[in-house]
């Protein structure tokens, strides 16, 4: 046996043994083992009869293709609401052990962080997870009896798995919130920010299902093993024994925040030049990791544009350049190019955007961000790509309207996207001896230096050489 695998069998072992007393404790609890058996023999029964009036009522119609998507969504449903019970007992994992005043005890033991974190989610899964498959296997066995259907291998190789993995994102999501709050109630109001997802993903599963496109079932499951990977990780970098102890109470310090966020803000910058020299020398350089990547994600997302061109092609009278050129300085004018109201106006809408982009990367660990971002440089490729088709010039048209802004506006994204990156990312990577308050704190600060620093100073460049350097080269090109 390798060291590795020693370390490994050893790590689980501990994390085992917790695991099974809370399953031991769980199972003697009247009030968890009450909903797990209705949730696993009522439902799953009432579910099958709900299909077999289903199936009977639509046949009445002709459109029995409808029950056929009804029963795999009925399927799905089945394994999903007795998982639902993991999402209370994972909340009660840390503050439970709170308030049962059995938290010390717990902390006391030999066992490492991660053998206690990973055996309350171990915990949280194994009885509701069990729950949903044996409803799941009662429902089908109805079904057989009641209707004689049968699912695909694949179909209910995906309900399985697809059951599975929201199994452990609501327990991963669950626990870090335990581990955060310091009452069970706490736990159960921030639960809604588990809650009010899954709802919505499985509104969006349902769709799915009745369109039939099963197959983008299986990108559903990839996405929420990776999400549950990054929540593991979240709450075993989060998972503090001394701050679980000595934490009394949930309190905003407003006043302690303001001043870590204008510490990290200032940094050991004295004045105003130095502060500048303090950005591009302190806080660039730790975005060289999320530059790249969201270097690759514009790119990307321009080529995914360009592709797109093939598809959705755009009249091509519309994209003849000489005829674009055609009245163009008089619709320059109408548009505010060339004016100062132009100039106003697209430096706000480009702020505007990277702050929307900000506040939805913040809580989607930067995806809604780059997204958006994204979106630009997709058009833009779309529209390349339709220059193409309609037998103009690419480079000229890139020349004429996009490319004397794009050398300000590009750099601008980037590292707005890379900042933005690292804000949603903050809770994965907070460093020792910080809070997740703190860690999200001194990221914020991070963005807002390279927001003020560089980001903006290019966007006003980018603004002044759109509003008025960009018409002339379109009017010198095109006109």
């Amino acid at each position: 046996m390798t060291p590795r695998v020693g370390v490994l069998r050893n790590n689980f072992y501990g994390a085992w043994i917790i695991a099974r007393r809370e399953i031991r404790d769980q199972l003697r609890d009247w009030r968890i083992l009450t909903p797990i058996i209705l949730l696993t023999l009522f439902f799953p029964l009432l579910m099958n009869f709900t299909a077999g009036q289903a199936v009977d009522f639509v046949a009445r119609y002709g459109a029995d293709i409808v029950g056929e998507r009804l029963i795999p969504f009925l399927l799905m449903v089945v394994g999903f609401f007795p998982i639902s019970i993991s999402l209370v007992i994972a909340l009660e994992s840390f503050a439970g052990e709170r308030e049962r005043l059995s938290l010390e005890p717990l902390l006391a033991t030999p066992l490492t962080d991660s053998q206690l974190y990973l055996g309350k989610i171990i915990a949280s899964v194994i009885p509701p997870l069990g729950a949903a498959f044996l409803g799941i296997t009662v429902y089908l066995l109805g079904l057989v009896v009641s209707i004689g259907w049968k699912p695909d291998a694949s179909l209910l190789a995906q309900i399985l798995t697809l059951t599975a993995a929201q199994a452990f994102v609501m327990v991963n999501g669950a626990v870090v919130i335990s581990t955060q709050t310091t009452s069970v109630r706490a736990a159960n109001l921030l639960a809604s920010f588990i809650i009010v997802p899954m709802a919505e993903l499985i509104i969006g599963e349902s769709l799915i299902m009745f369109w039939g496109i099963y197959s983008a079932l299986w990108w559903i499951v990839v996405a929420l093993i990776m999400i549950s990977i990054v929540l593991s990780r979240m709450g075993l970098r989060l998972f503090n024994r001394e701050e679980l102890l000595g934490k009394e109470i949930d309190v905003i310090d407003l006043k302690r925040l303001m001043r870590h966020f204008r510490s990290s803000f200032v940094g050991n910058a004295t004045s105003i030049p130095g502060w500048f020299k303090d950005v591009f020398s302190t806080s660039l350089p730790r975005l060289k990791w999320s530059i790249l990547i969201t270097t690759g994600i514009l790119v990307l997302g321009y080529i995914i544009g360009l592709s797109f061109a093939d598809r959705y092609v755009l009249p091509p009278e519309f994209l003849k350049l000489d005829a674009v050129g055609q009245g163009l300085e008089t619709r320059m004018r109408e548009f505010g190019l060339l004016t100062e109201r132009g100039l106003v106006w697209i430096l706000w809408n480009n702020v505007r955007a990277l702050i929307l982009s900000a506040l939805l990367g913040g809580f989607t660990l930067g995806v809604l961000g780059q997204i958006l971002l994204m979106a630009p440089y997709g058009i833009t490729g779309y529209l390349t790509g339709n220059v193409i088709l309609a037998g103009s010039d690419p480079l000229r048209f890139l020349t004429a309207l996009i490319l004397p802004h794009a050398v300000f506006e590009l750099p601008a994204a980037i590292i707005a996207g890379a900042a933005i990156l690292q804000l949603g990312l903050a809770a994965l990577s907070i460093p020792k001896g910080m809070s997740l308050s703190e860690g999200f704190i001194s990221a914020l600060a991070q963005l807002s230096r390279v927001m003020l620093g560089i980001v903006l100073p290019l966007l006003i460049a980018a603004a002044i050489v759109e509003v008025y350097v960009t018409p002339r080269i379109a009017l010198l090109l095109l006109g």
